[in-house]
Parts: structure tokens; sequence; C-alpha cells
């Protein structure tokens, strides 16, 4: 859907701020509203806290506020904010305070117009593609997989570690420790190697559901063996074969994300993929064998970046991206 900000070019010297709201921090960026340029960046330790009404819009302006006026001084102060972009981790399911007090805080303090407000998915999508039809696999701690004709959007996973996210950081971290507890227990499908991993790591292997199941972070521990699995793959049956098996799962979702036609295409982005060739080789194979028509394209930039995007489109030509009520409301 085209929008574009009734103040759009009010002034040459106009910027627009995006912002990448995730699991780790707050990432934030000062760019050109005529072009989208990044004059400036920075960063806020620690993910926004979640309360009863969802993520905490208060916590939220506590980070971004300072943040944004530290970098409108450095780019000379008077520049004024035209419009502004937030993709954020959980917004499509926690994000309706959010949704309601942003607009109007952003607003308030600097006189922002619009406001797109998006799922981190959609700004992965936007970082990665831009505004082609095609899918966004974003693989980290968790997965999902986005996609779009550009008239209505495609989800695939994203339900987290106990209920999805298949073939993400979790879910290769969670296999590889399966593994090691079999080959402790003498059961078919075990490893020695990821055993002597997960004990170097966690210590006896006995001890491991004590260690893991109390924690409050256990998706991100679960992803921290990830890269033990795949530096075992080489030698190891058993930890190729949960990387295939993570492969797969990774094609499933960019199939049922991906819209039919000639014109689409795949893009890979995210920490899960930096594990290298003994995930890459079998989920090239996998992406061929399902999406046959559609060509693999490495991601033109980050989440962030995406954010800068939708938030410079606001500004000027349009956003060419679907509304969606959970995915991306433009206010």
């Amino acid at each position: 859907m085209e929008n574009r900000s009734e103040h759009a070019g009010d002034a040459a010297d106009a910027v627009v701020v995006g912002i990448d709201s995730g699991g780790s921090g707050l990432r934030i960026a000062l760019a050109r509203a005529a072009d989208g340029t990044v004059l400036d960046r920075a960063a806020a330790p620690g993910p926004v806290r979640t309360g009863p009404g969802g993520i905490s819009a208060a916590h939220f302006l506590e980070s971004v506020l300072p943040a944004v006026a530290a970098l409108r001084a450095r780019a000379g102060g008077g520049r004024p904010v035209c419009a502004a972009a937030v993709g954020a981790a959980g917004m499509a399911t926690l994000g309706e305070e959010l949704r309601a007090v942003l607009p109007g805080a952003f607003a308030d303090a600097w006189g922002v117009r619009g406001t797109a407000l998006a799922a981190d998915a959609v700004t992965a999508y936007a970082g990665a593609l831009g505004a082609r039809p095609g899918a966004v696999v974003a693989g980290g701690t968790g997965l999902i997989a986005l996609g779009t004709d550009l008239t209505r959007w495609r989800r695939a996973d994203g339900w987290g570690h106990l209920l999805g996210d298949c073939g993400s950081g979790a879910w290769i971290g969670r296999a590889g420790l399966e593994a090691a507890l079999r080959a402790y227990d003498g059961r078919r499908g075990g490893s020695a190697a990821l055993l002597a991993r997960a004990e170097k790591l966690h210590g006896p292997a006995a001890g491991l559901p004590a260690a893991l199941y109390p924690r409050t972070d256990r998706p991100a521990v679960l992803a921290a063996f990830a890269p033990e699995v795949a530096a075992c793959a080489a030698d190891d049956p058993v930890a190729a074969a949960v990387l295939e098996r993570a492969a797969e799962h990774i094609a499933d979702a960019a199939e049922a994300a991906c819209p039919p036609g000639p014109d689409s295409v795949v893009a890979l982005t995210g920490g899960l993929f930096r594990l290298g060739e003994p995930l890459l080789v079998p989920l090239r194979a996998a992406l061929a064998e399902r999406l046959p028509g559609a060509r693999t394209v490495a991601p033109a930039g980050d989440p962030l970046d995406g954010a800068v995007t939708l938030a410079a489109g606001l500004a000027g030509a349009g956003i060419r991206l679907p509304e969606d009520p959970a995915l991306l409301r433009i206010v």
C-alpha cells in the first residue's frame, strides 16, 4: 500500500528515525529523509521489558528518546524529524501498547507526522529485499519466514522454541544436546562428540536438566550450543544429520511463505546462517527442491536498514509493502 507523509519534503535537511528492537537491545539510526542515507547510529543494551500490556512503551521511550536526542545533536540539532519506523520483536502479538503510545509520543517529542510500526520480520524483509515479491527467512535463536506478493503477507513459523522455530539456533542446540544425552545413556542416535562438547560447556551431563530448565533464557542457552553442532558436523554423522533436518525445516518455512511466480526471490538473514557450510550446503539443496523457480539472493541489509527504509518511504515516495493490522501499521 502506498503511504506518504503529508509533510514530506518540508525541509531539505529533514531526517527520519529507524529503530530495531530485538532480544539483545535497541538499535537506532538517524537518516536523511531524502534518500535514507544513514547519518549516525546508537544502541541501547538489553531488551525492552514486557508487562501486563505487552511490550512496555514507557521502557521503550526511556531508551529511545535520549538516544535520538543525542543523535540529532551530533547531526546539527536543527534537523526536523519527519517520519519514524519501529521494527520490534513481539510487535505482532505483544505490541498493542506500542501501537497505542508511540505515534503520539513521537509527535510530541519530534513533531513527527507519520510513524510505521512493524514486526521485526517485516523490517528484516524490508532490509533484505526492499519492495519486491519474495520471502525472507530470519534465523537466529528463533526462526520465522515472511513473504509477500506485495498485496498481502504470508507468514510461516515464528511460534517460539516450545511450539515451533523449527531449524532455528535453539532447535539445533536442543537437538544437539539431546544427541549428547543419548550418548550418555547409551541409546541409539547418540553422539560422543556432542556429549564431550556439552560437558565441556555445561558440566556433567546428568546435571543438564537442573541447569537448563529453571532458566528464563532457555532459548538463548540452547542456541548457544548450535555452533558446537556445526563444528562437529564434518566428522560426526549425528551432528551432520541434525543440520540436515534443520535445513529441511528452514526450507519448509521458506516454501510456505514464498509467493508463487517467476520473479520471487528468497533471502536468508540473521546470525543462524553464520553457522556456515555445514548448514548452508543442505539448505541450498532443500531450497532448490522446494522452490525451483525462486532465486536465492544475499540480503541487501539488516532489520535496522529495513526500519530506515520504511521511515524514508513514509517520508517520501511511500511504503510499497502491504499494511497488516499486526505486522505493519502506518499511523
